[in-house]
């Protein structure tokens, strides 16, 4: 019988492989991507509970390198608490004044930043296990 597969939701790293912070969560998030993605099966022996109910459904990665486009960081921005908008862009105050200085220089965006734009969360960090909470607080 033919069934339509759910969507994967989709999980950003704005990534700069220059930053060591950047790369570190993007070690994470592969981590985090395969661990989701992987499944056991019945024969095998031992127990997997971690694998097949794990805290995260799967979901698609995608680090890029590019920055964001300015309505993809007007989202962004909408999705952390306007106390945090000054660890995404350097110098903001609020979400006006950081779409003001993302436009006047790009440069000003702080590396890395995770969205995870199903779930409408944005991440500016390498903390693992701030990482990993963000991945595991999904919409039900």
């Amino acid at each position: 019988m033919f069934r339509f597969r759910k969507t994967l939701d989709t999980v950003t790293l704005f990534h700069k492989a220059s930053s060591p912070a950047s790369v570190r969560a993007a070690t994470v998030l592969k981590q985090a991507s395969a661990n989701a993605a992987e499944t056991a099966t019945e024969d095998q022996a031992s127990d997997h509970s971690h694998q097949t109910s794990p805290h995260r459904s799967e979901f698609e990665l995608d680090i890029t390198e590019n920055p964001p486009t300015g309505d993809q960081l007007q989202t962004i921005l909408e999705y952390v608490d306007q106390a945090k908008i000054s660890s995404i862009v350097n110098g903001a105050t609020n979400l006006k004044d950081a779409l003001k200085k993302y436009k006047e220089s790009p440069d000003s965006f702080k590396y890395p930043v995770i969205v995870d734009w199903n779930n409408g969360k944005a991440l500016a960090s390498d903390n693992q296990s701030e990482i990993l909470r963000m991945l595991r607080q999904v919409k039900e």
